[in-house]
């Protein structure tokens, strides 16, 4: 389909440029002073800031930071959170109703709200925003690993496994994690939308990457006092977030469409 092909499209020129940037020979923090403010043109494609810096050396610079924000606290959530929610499934009983009470508890506070605030304890900076965001985002996980986890734990060949001698670590790990990745990775790729919204938040109120570095969320917030004579500073980054979000959203519903459709299959079957 049309869709599917931009969205794989667009996720392909976003991490291209975020792996591959580095090496184009771009000088994203080249101050050019007859440039301020100039706009998109046939020789800047993007135009250029406030202080006469390409806007498209300074989007691939940012391309690279949500892609390594959103990748790290991915990979930190999802391990941490299917690693509490399916221990906690498993084992039952007072840690279970402990865990469950943590999760209701920062459930409790929206996930923007808190991550400004561990970021706003913690100071501005990219590593502090990754360690905030993991905070944040393997709730999600671990309350998604715990509901799979209470379903399948049960499952004859589990029962068999226990019934055999199998070490915990064994049957966790051999047993329960790999019934349960299908869902897992369509949480992540969602997740992975949210934290490039996320990251881009943080940056705009000035909690996340720090000038002279380059975030689409603070490209966004240095624009917005130029919207009236230079709205190519707002539209261009804007558009990138839109655009990335937006492709890894619609990739995310394809492969939840996509496993939905072989697990009626072999029901069928």
């Amino acid at each position: 389909m049309i869709r599917d092909s931009l969205s794989i499209g667009v996720i392909a020129v976003w991490v291209f440029a975020a792996l591959f940037g580095a090496y184009f020979g771009l000088s994203p923090y080249e101050i050019d002073l007859p440039s301020i403010l100039t706009p998109p043109n046939s020789q800047v494609w993007l135009g250029h800031d406030d202080l006469g810096r390409p806007l498209f050396d300074r989007l691939v610079e940012g391309a690279n930071v949500s892609f390594t924000v959103a990748v790290t606290v991915v990979i930190i959530s999802s391990v941490m959170g299917t690693l509490i929610g399916t221990t906690s499934a498993y084992f039952g009983g007072w840690f279970d109703h402990l865990i469950v009470r943590i999760i209701d508890v920062l459930l409790a506070f929206p996930g923007i709200l808190l991550a400004i605030a561990l970021a706003g304890v913690m100071g501005p900076g990219i590593e502090n925003v990754v360690i905030a965001l993991s905070i944040v985002g393997w709730v999600g996980f671990a309350r998604l690993s715990r509901a799979q986890v209470m379903s399948v734990k049960h499952r004859d060949h589990v029962v068999a496994a226990n019934a055999l001698g199998s070490t915990r670590t064994t049957i966790i790990f051999r047993h329960l994690i790999p019934l349960i990745l299908a869902p897992l990775m369509i949480e992540a790729t969602f997740g992975i939308a949210s934290v490039i919204l996320a990251e881009a938040s943080l940056s705009f109120l000035g909690l996340g990457v720090q000038p002279p570095s380059a975030s689409w969320g603070n490209m966004v917030r240095d624009g917005t006092r130029y919207m009236l004579v230079a709205p190519h500073m707002v539209l261009m980054p804007g558009l990138a977030i839109m655009m990335v979000v937006l492709a890894v959203n619609l990739l995310g519903d394809r492969i939840r469409d996509r496993l939905d459709v072989r697990i009626k299959e072999n029901n069928e079957k």
